[in-house]
């Protein structure tokens, strides 16, 4: 059974910071791509950072880059996105996901169940 546990979401300041978790069961986390999407309200579901399975390939959405890290530990099957700088147009409930191949990327296989990043003074 696959299974995600998101973590790291909350309240936070412009200009903070937050680290969200994304641990995991269930599927060979080490041959997935990863990756975080975020669905503000009013908004489609986007992809924020993507990485390969062995963490050589990264890719981030341009609104992100620069502010955002996405990282994997595969011996803890888990992923990681470290988000600085946050902004309120950050906020949006954001969902780990994993693809079977890095070219499958955009249509991943696994979904988490989200957790909510609020950016707000």
């Amino acid at each position: 059974q696959v299974q995600f546990v998101e973590s790291g979401g909350g309240l936070v300041q412009p200009g903070g910071s937050l680290r969200l978790s994304c641990a995991t069961s269930g599927f060979a986390f080490d041959t997935y791509a990863m990756s975080w999407y975020r669905l503000a309200p009013g908004k489609e579901r986007e992809p924020v950072a993507t990485i390969s399975s062995t963490g050589v390939l990264v890719n981030y959405a341009d609104s992100v880059k620069g502010r955002f890290t996405i990282s994997r530990d595969n011996a803890k099957n888990t992923l990681y996105l470290q988000m600085n700088t946050l902004k309120p147009e950050d906020t949006a409930v954001y969902y780990c996901a994993a693809s079977s191949s890095w070219t499958k990327r955009g249509r991943p296989d696994y979904w988490g169940q989200g957790t909510q990043v609020t950016v707000s003074s």
